[in-house]
């Protein structure tokens, strides 16, 4: 994949991966019982550990946004990766709770996200070696 391809993607991937994040975070703050296993009533300390959520994934957002738009290639990597492995912990959250939905899709972004980052690493290192090489 070209350098300018790969930066795209993991631009895209990372982005989209970091707004459901968030997403699911809010979820929890507005609709604690959509969040929680089945049968859980929703109490104060659900919005308190929603509140904590959001405070993790709202600020990871704000720099992949950032990043994103100063195209800062290696701090793309590091969010990249962080994010996969945000994805990969939710995804033992799930087979926890032993629900198939909160495991397969994590897992499943995890990997792309994965993906996505090692392709653009791939492309970065290729586009540093000297000429010849």
């Amino acid at each position: 994949m070209k350098f300018k391809n790969a930066v795209m993607f993991a631009s895209v991937i990372t982005g989209l991966n970091v707004l459901v994040q968030t997403g699911f975070s809010m979820a929890g703050l507005f609709s604690p019982a959509s969040i929680l296993p089945a049968g859980v009533v929703a109490n104060d300390a659900a919005f308190t550990f929603a509140l904590y959520a959001v405070a993790r994934t709202l600020p990871l957002a704000l720099f992949v946004a950032f990043v994103i738009w100063k195209k800062y290639i290696r701090m793309l990597i590091v969010l990249g990766i962080l994010s996969a492995a945000i994805q990969f912990a939710d995804m033992w959250i799930g087979i926890y709770q032993l629900d198939v939905g909160k495991s397969v899709g994590p897992f499943v972004l995890g990997c792309l996200q994965s993906y996505a980052i090692w392709m653009l690493h791939k492309a970065h290192r290729q586009l540093l070696q000297p000429i010849g090489k």
